[in-house]
């Protein structure tokens, strides 16, 4: 069974960066894409940013030029820079991967999510 754990969420002020990583462990047999989301209380989870295969990314505009989503192929890990963190970053933060598991099992795996609060 794969699963999927992050780490390096906590408490920054205003301006500072944090870095939160998503180690998975299981057999995984490929990655088509990995991903961050957050989500605050009384509002739908929402995108951050993706990465796919082939390192290709995407972000929400709210996090463009302040966010670096990366992964170590490696390690099958997936890392978010989060720099110039304000206080909207405030939130949940879950780690996503759209995976196979073999060569015809395609599913979509979640974290159990990680806080960010973002307070002076």
């Amino acid at each position: 069974q794969v699963q999927l754990v992050e780490s390096g969420g906590g408490l920054v002020q205003p301006g500072g960066s944090l870095r939160l990583s998503c180690a998975t462990s299981g057999y995984i047999f490929s990655i088509n894409a990995m991903g961050w989301y957050r989500q605050t209380p009384g509002k739908q989870r929402e995108l951050v940013a993706t990465i796919r295969s082939g390192d290709s990314t995407n972000y929400a505009d709210s996090v463009k030029g302040r966010f670096t989503i990366s992964r170590d192929n490696a390690k099958n890990t997936v890392y978010l820079q989060m720099n110039s963190l304000k206080p909207e970053d405030t939130a949940v933060y879950y780690c996503n991967a759209d995976l196979y598991t073999d060569w015809r099992r395609r599913s979509e795996y979640w974290g159990q999510g990680t806080q960010v609060t973002v307070s002076s």
